[in-house]
């Protein structure tokens, strides 16, 4: 049995794709923004010593697996 949306039959569907692959795009830069942010306050914060700073921006730059080997020394 095979179901599929008929996207055909929705007035307006190619404005709906154009505005949410604008939004896509937008979520997107912003993630890539915030991934360098974090990357930068991480290396600041290692560079000077700042234990728990470095561990919050590493937390947020790698998803959690760097944060638990820079708190625990390894």
């Amino acid at each position: 049995m095979d179901v599929f949306p008929d996207f055909g039959s929705v007035g307006g569907a190619s404005d709906l794709r154009t505005v949410v692959g604008a939004l896509l795009m937008f979520v997107l830069i912003i993630a890539v923004l915030m991934l360098i942010v974090s990357a930068i306050v991480w290396a600041i914060a290692s560079s000077t010593g700042n234990h728990h700073t470095a561990t919050k921006a590493a937390l947020r730059t790698s998803g959690g697996g760097e944060a638990r080997r820079v708190s625990s020394g390894g």
